[in-house]
């Protein structure tokens, strides 16, 4: 039991927590790159991925695994981006960080989200039964490459009223 849930519900509300913070990284992503300031989205990007990184670290383990990695980059990544947002108020150099740390954050969920689907969909599976399979690694050097194109331009045309 965590938090006394079962291990499935917890799993459950951890899978759910991941997916509204993808769901709201897509418009905050465009917000960026539109040079909107969506409030109310973004809080809900940055709650829901930080929740997302505390119960990631809150699964029984008993080694450093890649989940764990990831999420405390991830966790980095939002305190550098929740700084800027709400401490600096995005302003000078604090605008650009925001902008590559919420684009990170969102990248490294979406990775671990495409790691998922090829770890339980049992078509991706059988295309790439490990990590190290050619289909496994093309799709995530397609998502990264797109996501490096997402945070070039956020930088470069983010610049909130």
């Amino acid at each position: 039991m965590i938090l006394g849930l079962s291990l499935l519900q917890f799993t459950f509300l951890h899978v759910f927590l991941s997916i509204v913070g993808i769901g709201a990284g897509v418009f905050i992503v465009f917000g960026l790159i539109t040079s909107r300031r969506l409030r109310i989205l973004t809080d809900l990007f940055m709650v829901t991925n930080v929740l997302t990184d505390v119960t990631g670290f809150m699964f029984p383990n008993d080694k450093l695994t890649p989940g764990i990695v990831v999420g405390f980059l991830s966790t980095i990544a939002l305190i550098v981006a929740l700084l800027a947002l709400y401490i600096k108020k995005l302003q000078g150099s604090s605008r650009g960080a925001y902008g590559v740390s919420v684009c990170i954050a969102f990248y490294l969920n979406v990775f671990v989200l495409f790691a998922q689907l090829f770890a339980k969909v049992a078509v991706l599976k059988a295309l790439a039964p490990t990590p190290s399979s050619p289909a496994f690694l093309i799709t995530q050097a397609i998502v990264l490459v797109i996501f490096i194109v997402i945070t070039v331009s956020a930088f470069k045309k983010f610049h909130p009223a």
